[in-house]
Protein backbone atom coordinates (compact mmCIF):
# COMPACT_ATOMS: atom_id res chain seq x y z
CA UNK A 1 0.00 0.00 0.00
CA UNK A 2 1.17 3.58 -0.60
CA UNK A 3 2.68 5.68 2.14
CA UNK A 4 0.37 7.87 4.27
CA UNK A 5 2.90 10.57 5.04
CA UNK A 6 2.39 14.23 5.73
CA UNK A 7 2.87 15.19 2.07
CA UNK A 8 -0.53 13.86 0.99
CA UNK A 9 -2.38 17.18 1.46
CA UNK A 10 -0.02 18.70 -1.09
CA UNK A 11 -0.94 15.93 -3.54
CA UNK A 12 -4.61 16.79 -3.00
CA UNK A 13 -3.82 20.43 -3.72
CA UNK A 14 -1.93 19.46 -6.88
CA UNK A 15 -4.82 17.32 -8.11
CA UNK A 16 -7.22 20.19 -7.53
CA UNK A 17 -4.93 22.73 -9.20
CA UNK A 18 -4.59 20.50 -12.26
CA UNK A 19 -8.36 20.49 -12.67
CA UNK A 20 -8.68 16.82 -11.75
CA UNK A 21 -12.07 17.45 -10.14
CA UNK A 22 -15.57 16.12 -10.76
CA UNK A 23 -16.40 19.05 -13.03
CA UNK A 24 -13.02 18.91 -14.72
CA UNK A 25 -13.30 15.22 -15.55
CA UNK A 26 -16.90 15.63 -16.75
CA UNK A 27 -15.88 18.49 -19.05
CA UNK A 28 -13.05 16.50 -20.62
CA UNK A 29 -14.97 13.24 -21.07
CA UNK A 30 -18.38 14.55 -22.03
CA UNK A 31 -21.69 12.86 -21.21
CA UNK A 32 -21.34 9.73 -23.33
CA UNK A 33 -17.87 8.73 -22.14
CA UNK A 34 -18.71 9.66 -18.53
CA UNK A 35 -21.81 7.46 -18.51
CA UNK A 36 -19.91 4.59 -20.12
CA UNK A 37 -17.09 4.85 -17.57
CA UNK A 38 -19.65 4.74 -14.75
CA UNK A 39 -20.77 1.44 -16.27
CA UNK A 40 -17.11 0.30 -16.20
CA UNK A 41 -16.87 0.58 -19.99
CA UNK A 42 -13.58 2.42 -20.64
CA UNK A 43 -13.46 2.49 -24.45
CA UNK A 44 -15.26 5.85 -25.02
CA UNK A 45 -13.11 7.54 -22.36
CA UNK A 46 -9.95 6.04 -23.86
CA UNK A 47 -10.89 7.38 -27.30
CA UNK A 48 -11.70 10.86 -25.95
CA UNK A 49 -8.42 11.19 -24.04
CA UNK A 50 -6.08 9.43 -26.47
CA UNK A 51 -3.26 11.70 -27.62
CA UNK A 52 -4.35 14.62 -25.45
CA UNK A 53 -1.88 16.65 -23.37
CA UNK A 54 -4.66 18.22 -21.33
CA UNK A 55 -3.70 17.64 -17.65
CA UNK A 56 -7.12 16.22 -16.79
CA UNK A 57 -7.08 13.87 -19.79
CA UNK A 58 -3.60 12.67 -18.80
CA UNK A 59 -4.68 11.99 -15.21
CA UNK A 60 -7.86 10.21 -16.35
CA UNK A 61 -5.75 7.93 -18.55
CA UNK A 62 -3.29 7.31 -15.72
CA UNK A 63 -5.56 6.87 -12.70
CA UNK A 64 -8.95 6.06 -14.22
CA UNK A 65 -8.13 3.92 -17.24
CA UNK A 66 -4.86 2.35 -16.07
CA UNK A 67 -3.01 3.30 -19.27
CA UNK A 68 0.78 3.72 -19.25
CA UNK A 69 1.48 7.46 -19.51
CA UNK A 70 4.76 9.10 -20.49
CA UNK A 71 6.73 10.43 -17.55
CA UNK A 72 6.98 13.90 -19.11
CA UNK A 73 3.20 14.10 -19.47
CA UNK A 74 2.67 13.22 -15.82
CA UNK A 75 5.25 15.82 -14.78
CA UNK A 76 3.43 18.50 -16.77
CA UNK A 77 0.01 17.42 -15.48
CA UNK A 78 1.05 17.60 -11.80
CA UNK A 79 3.60 20.43 -11.39
CA UNK A 80 5.53 20.04 -8.14
CA UNK A 81 4.62 16.38 -7.94
CA UNK A 82 5.02 14.42 -11.12
CA UNK A 83 6.16 10.86 -11.74
CA UNK A 84 9.07 10.72 -9.28
CA UNK A 85 7.08 11.71 -6.22
CA UNK A 86 4.13 9.51 -7.20
CA UNK A 87 6.48 6.54 -7.59
CA UNK A 88 8.16 7.33 -4.28
CA UNK A 89 4.74 7.43 -2.64
CA UNK A 90 3.95 3.98 -4.05
CA UNK A 91 1.00 5.08 -6.16
CA UNK A 92 2.58 4.37 -9.57
CA UNK A 93 5.33 2.17 -11.00
CA UNK A 94 7.81 2.90 -13.79
CA UNK A 95 7.48 1.13 -17.14
CA UNK A 96 10.43 2.31 -19.26
CA UNK A 97 9.88 5.99 -20.07
CA UNK A 98 6.32 5.81 -18.76
CA UNK A 99 4.52 5.21 -15.50
CA UNK A 100 1.54 3.02 -14.77
CA UNK A 101 -0.78 3.42 -11.79
CA UNK A 102 -1.02 0.77 -9.11
CA UNK A 103 -4.30 2.16 -7.80
CA UNK A 104 -7.51 3.82 -8.89
CA UNK A 105 -7.53 7.48 -7.81
CA UNK A 106 -10.46 9.71 -8.64
CA UNK A 107 -12.40 12.79 -7.52
CA UNK A 108 -15.66 12.14 -5.67
CA UNK A 109 -18.27 14.36 -4.04
CA UNK A 110 -21.81 14.82 -2.79
CA UNK A 111 -22.79 18.19 -4.24
CA UNK A 112 -21.46 20.16 -1.27
CA UNK A 113 -18.08 18.52 -0.73
CA UNK A 114 -15.35 17.21 -3.02
CA UNK A 115 -12.82 14.56 -2.08
CA UNK A 116 -10.28 12.29 -3.78
CA UNK A 117 -10.51 8.54 -3.21
CA UNK A 118 -7.85 5.88 -3.71
CA UNK A 119 -8.79 2.19 -4.08
CA UNK A 120 -7.60 -0.92 -5.85
CA UNK A 121 -7.82 -1.18 -9.62
CA UNK A 122 -11.04 -2.68 -10.95
CA UNK A 123 -11.20 -5.91 -12.92
CA UNK A 124 -11.96 -3.91 -16.07
CA UNK A 125 -8.50 -2.31 -15.80
CA UNK A 126 -6.45 -5.30 -14.68
CA UNK A 127 -8.25 -7.72 -17.06
CA UNK A 128 -8.12 -10.52 -14.50
CA UNK A 129 -10.25 -11.74 -11.58
CA UNK A 130 -9.94 -9.71 -8.41
CA UNK A 131 -7.61 -10.80 -5.61
CA UNK A 132 -9.39 -11.81 -2.40
CA UNK A 133 -8.00 -8.79 -0.50
CA UNK A 134 -9.25 -6.34 -3.14
CA UNK A 135 -10.26 -2.95 -1.73
CA UNK A 136 -13.37 -1.84 -3.53
CA UNK A 137 -13.71 1.74 -4.70
CA UNK A 138 -16.82 3.81 -5.23
CA UNK A 139 -19.47 1.33 -6.37
CA UNK A 140 -23.22 1.08 -6.60
CA UNK A 141 -23.67 -0.29 -3.08
CA UNK A 142 -21.53 2.37 -1.41
CA UNK A 143 -23.32 5.13 -3.32
CA UNK A 144 -26.70 3.65 -2.32
CA UNK A 145 -25.75 3.69 1.35
CA UNK A 146 -24.37 7.23 1.07
CA UNK A 147 -27.60 8.39 -0.58
CA UNK A 148 -29.84 6.79 2.08
CA UNK A 149 -27.89 7.91 5.14
CA UNK A 150 -29.74 10.32 7.42
CA UNK A 151 -27.51 13.41 7.45
CA UNK A 152 -27.93 15.38 10.65
CA UNK A 153 -25.25 16.76 12.98
CA UNK A 154 -24.10 14.06 15.42
CA UNK A 155 -21.40 13.70 18.03
CA UNK A 156 -20.07 10.18 17.31
CA UNK A 157 -20.47 8.10 14.16
CA UNK A 158 -19.29 4.62 13.22
CA UNK A 159 -18.42 3.40 9.73
CA UNK A 160 -18.49 -0.39 10.16
CA UNK A 161 -16.68 -2.19 7.33
CA UNK A 162 -15.16 1.00 5.99
CA UNK A 163 -13.44 -0.41 2.90
CA UNK A 164 -11.71 2.56 1.27
CA UNK A 165 -13.41 5.03 3.63
CA UNK A 166 -16.11 6.47 1.37
CA UNK A 167 -18.78 6.49 4.10
CA UNK A 168 -16.33 8.04 6.57
CA UNK A 169 -15.76 10.93 4.15
CA UNK A 170 -19.49 11.63 4.14
CA UNK A 171 -19.71 11.22 7.92
CA UNK A 172 -16.85 13.65 8.50
CA UNK A 173 -19.05 16.41 7.07
CA UNK A 174 -21.65 16.15 9.87
CA UNK A 175 -20.12 14.09 12.73
CA UNK A 176 -17.76 15.51 15.35
CA UNK A 177 -15.83 12.23 15.47
CA UNK A 178 -15.73 9.17 13.22
CA UNK A 179 -14.63 5.63 14.03
CA UNK A 180 -13.85 3.47 10.97
CA UNK A 181 -13.43 -0.30 11.30
CA UNK A 182 -12.61 -3.19 9.00
CA UNK A 183 -11.30 -6.75 9.24
CA UNK A 184 -9.04 -6.16 6.20
CA UNK A 185 -5.63 -4.68 6.92
CA UNK A 186 -5.38 -3.59 3.29
CA UNK A 187 -8.69 -1.75 3.57
CA UNK A 188 -7.56 -0.02 6.75
CA UNK A 189 -4.34 1.12 5.08
CA UNK A 190 -6.38 2.50 2.19
CA UNK A 191 -8.71 4.28 4.60
CA UNK A 192 -5.77 5.89 6.38
CA UNK A 193 -4.38 7.05 3.04
CA UNK A 194 -7.71 8.63 2.05
CA UNK A 195 -8.10 10.30 5.43
CA UNK A 196 -4.64 11.88 5.09
CA UNK A 197 -5.22 12.80 1.44
CA UNK A 198 -8.43 14.65 2.31
CA UNK A 199 -7.16 16.26 5.52
CA UNK A 200 -9.52 14.51 7.94
CA UNK A 201 -8.84 12.58 11.13
CA UNK A 202 -10.58 9.29 11.92
CA UNK A 203 -10.17 6.70 14.62
CA UNK A 204 -9.30 3.68 12.44
CA UNK A 205 -9.59 0.27 14.15
CA UNK A 206 -9.00 -3.32 13.05
CA UNK A 207 -11.42 -6.11 13.82
CA UNK A 208 -14.48 -8.06 12.76
CA UNK A 209 -17.93 -6.48 12.81
CA UNK A 210 -18.64 -4.85 16.21
CA UNK A 211 -15.63 -6.32 18.04
CA UNK A 212 -13.48 -3.16 17.71
CA UNK A 213 -16.17 -1.02 19.40
CA UNK A 214 -17.23 -3.45 22.12
CA UNK A 215 -17.60 -0.74 24.79
CA UNK A 216 -18.62 2.21 22.59
CA UNK A 217 -21.94 3.77 21.69
CA UNK A 218 -22.78 6.06 18.78
CA UNK A 219 -25.37 8.48 17.49
CA UNK A 220 -25.09 7.07 13.97
CA UNK A 221 -23.82 3.75 12.62
CA UNK A 222 -23.54 3.12 8.88
CA UNK A 223 -22.43 -0.14 7.34
CA UNK A 224 -22.01 -1.65 3.92
CA UNK A 225 -21.24 -5.02 5.53
CA UNK A 226 -19.95 -8.15 3.76
CA UNK A 227 -23.53 -9.14 3.01
CA UNK A 228 -23.00 -11.29 -0.07
CA UNK A 229 -24.29 -14.83 0.42
CA UNK A 230 -21.40 -17.07 -0.70
CA UNK A 231 -21.14 -20.87 -0.45
CA UNK A 232 -18.55 -22.04 2.05
CA UNK A 233 -16.58 -24.37 -0.26
CA UNK A 234 -12.94 -24.59 -1.26
CA UNK A 235 -13.86 -23.89 -4.90
CA UNK A 236 -15.34 -20.49 -4.01
CA UNK A 237 -13.02 -17.49 -3.50
CA UNK A 238 -13.89 -15.45 -0.42
CA UNK A 239 -13.46 -11.72 -0.99
CA UNK A 240 -12.78 -9.68 2.12
CA UNK A 241 -14.84 -6.72 0.93
CA UNK A 242 -18.07 -8.67 0.37
CA UNK A 243 -18.02 -12.12 2.03
CA UNK A 244 -18.49 -12.41 5.78
CA UNK A 245 -17.52 -16.08 6.05
CA UNK A 246 -20.87 -17.20 7.45
CA UNK A 247 -23.73 -19.27 6.07
CA UNK A 248 -26.60 -17.59 4.26
CA UNK A 249 -27.61 -14.15 5.54
CA UNK A 250 -26.14 -14.73 9.01
CA UNK A 251 -23.82 -11.70 8.81
CA UNK A 252 -26.65 -9.22 8.25
CA UNK A 253 -28.98 -10.98 10.68
CA UNK A 254 -26.32 -10.90 13.40
CA UNK A 255 -25.64 -7.20 12.85
CA UNK A 256 -29.35 -6.34 13.06
CA UNK A 257 -29.69 -8.32 16.30
CA UNK A 258 -26.64 -6.77 18.01
CA UNK A 259 -26.07 -3.24 16.71
CA UNK A 260 -28.67 -1.82 19.11
CA UNK A 261 -26.23 -2.33 21.99
CA UNK A 262 -24.03 0.34 20.40
CA UNK A 263 -26.72 2.96 19.79
CA UNK A 264 -27.34 5.86 22.13
CA UNK A 265 -30.98 6.84 22.84
CA UNK A 266 -32.27 8.27 19.57
CA UNK A 267 -29.31 6.77 17.74
CA UNK A 268 -29.73 5.38 14.23
CA UNK A 269 -28.06 2.50 12.39
CA UNK A 270 -28.30 2.12 8.62
CA UNK A 271 -27.00 -0.82 6.66
CA UNK A 272 -27.37 -2.62 3.37
CA UNK A 273 -28.26 -6.28 3.33
CA UNK A 274 -29.36 -9.41 1.54
CA UNK A 275 -31.94 -11.83 2.93
CA UNK A 276 -32.81 -15.33 1.86
CA UNK A 277 -36.52 -15.96 1.35
CA UNK A 278 -37.70 -19.59 1.45
CA UNK A 279 -39.69 -20.87 -1.51
CA UNK A 280 -43.29 -19.73 -1.05
CA UNK A 281 -42.28 -17.44 1.86
CA UNK A 282 -42.49 -13.70 2.50
CA UNK A 283 -39.37 -11.57 2.97
CA UNK A 284 -41.14 -9.58 5.68
CA UNK A 285 -41.41 -12.67 7.88
CA UNK A 286 -37.67 -13.25 7.52
CA UNK A 287 -36.60 -9.72 8.40
CA UNK A 288 -39.23 -9.30 11.13
CA UNK A 289 -37.77 -12.33 12.92
CA UNK A 290 -34.40 -10.55 13.10
CA UNK A 291 -35.89 -7.39 14.59
CA UNK A 292 -38.03 -9.01 17.27
CA UNK A 293 -36.57 -8.58 20.74
CA UNK A 294 -34.07 -5.88 19.76
CA UNK A 295 -36.16 -3.06 21.22
CA UNK A 296 -35.40 -0.99 18.09
CA UNK A 297 -37.62 0.85 15.69
CA UNK A 298 -37.12 -0.63 12.22
CA UNK A 299 -37.80 0.72 8.73
CA UNK A 300 -36.69 -1.77 6.09
CA UNK A 301 -37.09 -1.03 2.38
CA UNK A 302 -36.64 -3.88 -0.07
CA UNK A 303 -35.23 -2.51 -3.35
CA UNK A 304 -34.46 -5.61 -5.40
CA UNK A 305 -35.27 -9.31 -5.65
CA UNK A 306 -33.32 -11.98 -7.55
CA UNK A 307 -33.74 -15.69 -8.03
CA UNK A 308 -30.74 -17.86 -7.06
CA UNK A 309 -29.46 -18.12 -10.64
CA UNK A 310 -29.50 -14.34 -11.14
CA UNK A 311 -27.74 -13.91 -7.81
CA UNK A 312 -24.98 -16.35 -8.75
CA UNK A 313 -24.41 -14.61 -12.09
CA UNK A 314 -24.23 -11.18 -10.47
CA UNK A 315 -21.68 -12.02 -7.80
CA UNK A 316 -19.56 -14.33 -9.91
CA UNK A 317 -19.27 -11.48 -12.41
CA UNK A 318 -18.52 -9.01 -9.63
CA UNK A 319 -15.32 -10.92 -8.94
CA UNK A 320 -14.39 -11.04 -12.62
CA UNK A 321 -15.65 -14.58 -13.29
CA UNK A 322 -17.93 -14.91 -16.31
CA UNK A 323 -19.25 -17.62 -18.55
CA UNK A 324 -16.33 -19.19 -20.37
CA UNK A 325 -13.72 -18.29 -17.76
CA UNK A 326 -11.95 -20.94 -15.72
CA UNK A 327 -13.98 -22.21 -12.78
CA UNK A 328 -17.14 -20.25 -13.62
CA UNK A 329 -19.43 -23.25 -14.10
CA UNK A 330 -18.24 -24.86 -10.87
CA UNK A 331 -18.85 -21.62 -8.95
CA UNK A 332 -22.29 -21.19 -10.53
CA UNK A 333 -23.29 -24.74 -9.63
CA UNK A 334 -21.92 -24.25 -6.12
CA UNK A 335 -24.16 -21.24 -5.55
CA UNK A 336 -27.27 -23.05 -6.78
CA UNK A 337 -26.53 -26.11 -4.64
CA UNK A 338 -25.98 -23.91 -1.59
CA UNK A 339 -29.31 -22.12 -2.02
CA UNK A 340 -31.12 -25.41 -2.73
CA UNK A 341 -29.74 -26.91 0.49
CA UNK A 342 -31.68 -24.28 2.46
CA UNK A 343 -34.78 -24.18 0.24
CA UNK A 344 -34.14 -20.60 -0.89
CA UNK A 345 -36.60 -19.34 -3.50
CA UNK A 346 -35.31 -15.79 -3.89
CA UNK A 347 -32.88 -13.30 -2.42
CA UNK A 348 -33.91 -9.79 -1.43
CA UNK A 349 -31.74 -6.68 -1.19
CA UNK A 350 -32.53 -3.49 0.63
CA UNK A 351 -31.75 -0.78 3.13
CA UNK A 352 -32.25 -1.41 6.84
CA UNK A 353 -32.75 1.61 9.14
CA UNK A 354 -32.87 0.98 12.88
CA UNK A 355 -33.46 3.48 15.69
CA UNK A 356 -33.17 3.20 19.46
CA UNK A 357 -36.21 4.92 21.01
CA UNK A 358 -35.42 7.82 23.31
CA UNK A 359 -38.15 6.81 25.76
CA UNK A 360 -39.68 3.57 27.02
CA UNK A 361 -42.31 2.78 24.41
CA UNK A 362 -43.24 -0.06 22.09
CA UNK A 363 -40.96 0.10 19.03
CA UNK A 364 -42.51 0.51 15.59
CA UNK A 365 -41.70 -1.69 12.59
CA UNK A 366 -42.37 -0.79 8.95
CA UNK A 367 -41.34 -3.24 6.19
CA UNK A 368 -41.81 -1.72 2.74
CA UNK A 369 -41.48 -3.26 -0.72
CA UNK A 370 -40.16 -0.66 -3.17
CA UNK A 371 -38.76 -2.86 -5.92
CA UNK A 372 -40.38 -0.96 -8.77
CA UNK A 373 -39.56 2.54 -9.89
CA UNK A 374 -36.90 5.07 -8.91
CA UNK A 375 -36.65 6.82 -5.56
CA UNK A 376 -35.44 10.30 -4.67
CA UNK A 377 -31.72 11.01 -4.70
CA UNK A 378 -30.39 11.61 -2.17
CA UNK A 379 -32.80 9.64 0.01
CA UNK A 380 -31.28 10.87 3.28
CA UNK A 381 -33.76 13.75 3.76
CA UNK A 382 -36.64 11.34 3.13
CA UNK A 383 -35.22 8.91 5.69
CA UNK A 384 -34.91 11.66 8.29
CA UNK A 385 -38.46 12.85 7.68
CA UNK A 386 -39.72 9.25 7.70
CA UNK A 387 -38.05 8.47 11.02
CA UNK A 388 -39.53 11.59 12.56
CA UNK A 389 -43.01 10.90 11.16
CA UNK A 390 -43.09 7.26 12.26
CA UNK A 391 -41.79 8.17 15.71
CA UNK A 392 -44.44 10.91 16.01
CA UNK A 393 -47.13 8.37 15.08
CA UNK A 394 -45.84 5.93 17.71
CA UNK A 395 -45.82 8.66 20.36
CA UNK A 396 -49.21 10.25 19.58
CA UNK A 397 -51.37 7.39 18.32
CA UNK A 398 -54.72 7.71 16.58
CA UNK A 399 -55.84 10.50 18.91
CA UNK A 400 -52.93 12.62 17.75
CA UNK A 401 -53.60 11.85 14.08
CA UNK A 402 -57.26 12.86 14.38
CA UNK A 403 -56.38 16.01 16.29
CA UNK A 404 -53.86 17.30 13.76
CA UNK A 405 -54.58 19.56 10.78
CA UNK A 406 -52.66 17.77 8.01
CA UNK A 407 -51.95 19.09 4.56
CA UNK A 408 -50.82 17.39 1.37
CA UNK A 409 -47.10 17.72 0.70
CA UNK A 410 -46.16 19.93 -2.27
CA UNK A 411 -45.06 16.95 -4.39
CA UNK A 412 -48.40 15.11 -4.12
CA UNK A 413 -50.58 14.91 -7.23
CA UNK A 414 -53.83 13.16 -8.07
CA UNK A 415 -54.83 11.17 -11.16
CA UNK A 416 -58.41 10.26 -12.02
CA UNK A 417 -59.24 7.51 -14.48
CA UNK A 418 -62.65 6.67 -15.84
CA UNK A 419 -64.52 5.29 -18.80
CA UNK A 420 -65.19 7.81 -21.60
CA UNK A 421 -68.40 9.67 -20.85
CA UNK A 422 -68.61 8.48 -17.23
CA UNK A 423 -69.62 11.07 -14.64
CA UNK A 424 -67.35 9.71 -11.91
CA UNK A 425 -63.84 8.26 -12.03
CA UNK A 426 -63.44 4.53 -11.51
CA UNK A 427 -59.87 4.87 -10.19
CA UNK A 428 -58.24 7.68 -8.21
CA UNK A 429 -54.48 7.50 -7.74
CA UNK A 430 -52.53 9.72 -5.37
CA UNK A 431 -48.86 10.00 -6.34
CA UNK A 432 -45.77 11.20 -4.50
CA UNK A 433 -43.24 13.03 -6.67
CA UNK A 434 -40.23 12.51 -4.37
CA UNK A 435 -39.30 10.17 -1.53
CA UNK A 436 -40.21 6.55 -2.24
CA UNK A 437 -42.41 7.63 -5.14
CA UNK A 438 -45.49 6.13 -3.49
CA UNK A 439 -48.66 5.58 -5.52
CA UNK A 440 -51.83 5.00 -3.49
CA UNK A 441 -55.26 4.06 -4.80
CA UNK A 442 -57.73 6.24 -2.95
CA UNK A 443 -61.29 5.23 -2.15
CA UNK A 444 -64.08 7.79 -1.99
CA UNK A 445 -63.50 8.75 1.63
CA UNK A 446 -59.72 9.13 1.32
CA UNK A 447 -60.04 11.12 -1.91
CA UNK A 448 -62.55 13.43 -0.25
CA UNK A 449 -60.27 13.89 2.75
CA UNK A 450 -57.21 14.69 0.63
CA UNK A 451 -59.20 17.27 -1.32
CA UNK A 452 -59.64 19.31 1.87
CA UNK A 453 -56.30 18.48 3.57
CA UNK A 454 -54.89 22.01 3.44
CA UNK A 455 -54.03 22.50 7.12
CA UNK A 456 -57.27 24.28 8.05
CA UNK A 457 -59.23 21.37 9.55
CA UNK A 458 -58.07 18.59 11.83
CA UNK A 459 -58.36 15.11 10.39
CA UNK A 460 -61.16 14.35 12.87
CA UNK A 461 -63.16 17.42 11.82
CA UNK A 462 -62.73 16.69 8.12
CA UNK A 463 -63.70 13.01 8.47
CA UNK A 464 -66.79 13.85 10.49
CA UNK A 465 -67.89 16.30 7.79
CA UNK A 466 -67.28 13.65 5.10
CA UNK A 467 -69.30 11.12 7.11
CA UNK A 468 -72.24 13.52 7.07
CA UNK A 469 -71.94 14.01 3.30
CA UNK A 470 -71.82 10.27 2.51
CA UNK A 471 -74.45 9.52 5.16
CA UNK A 472 -72.25 7.11 7.08
CA UNK A 473 -71.36 6.65 10.73
CA UNK A 474 -68.51 8.97 11.84
CA UNK A 475 -66.94 6.07 13.72
CA UNK A 476 -67.05 3.88 10.60
CA UNK A 477 -65.53 6.61 8.42
CA UNK A 478 -62.75 7.21 10.94
CA UNK A 479 -62.01 3.48 11.23
CA UNK A 480 -61.85 3.22 7.43
CA UNK A 481 -59.64 6.26 6.83
CA UNK A 482 -57.28 6.24 9.82
CA UNK A 483 -54.95 3.42 8.65
CA UNK A 484 -54.66 5.08 5.24
CA UNK A 485 -53.94 8.49 6.73
CA UNK A 486 -51.30 7.03 9.05
CA UNK A 487 -49.60 5.42 6.05
CA UNK A 488 -49.59 8.70 4.12
CA UNK A 489 -48.18 10.55 7.14
CA UNK A 490 -45.43 7.96 7.58
CA UNK A 491 -44.32 8.27 3.95
CA UNK A 492 -44.54 12.05 3.79
CA UNK A 493 -47.58 12.51 1.57
CA UNK A 494 -49.31 14.26 4.48
CA UNK A 495 -47.36 16.71 6.62
CA UNK A 496 -48.05 18.96 9.55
Amino acid sequence: MPDTGAELPSLRDALRSSGFTLDGVADVLGDRASRALNREQPVPAELVTRGSDDPVAVLVRLFGLGCPVETAQVDRALPGWGADRLAGLGVVERVGDAVRTLFDLRPYGDGEHEWWVLSDLAEGVTRRPLPVDHVLGIGGASMTLASWTARRPVDRALDLGTGCGVQSLHLSAHASSVVATDVSERALATTRFNAALNGVDWDVRAGSMLDPVADDTFDLVVSNPPFVITPRTDAMPTYEYRDGGQVGHAVVEGLVRTVGGHLRPGGVAQLLGNWEVPSGGDWRDVVRSWIGGTGLDAWVVQRDVQDPAEYAELWAGDGGHRSGTEGFERMYAGWLADFDSRGVGEVGFGVITLQRPRDAREPWVDLVDATTGPVASPMGPTVLAGLEARTWLADHGDRGVLGTAWRCAPDVTEERHGRPGADDPSVILVRQGGGLGRSVRADTVLAAYLSVADGSLTAGQALDAIASLVEASPDAVRAQALPQIRELVADGLLVR
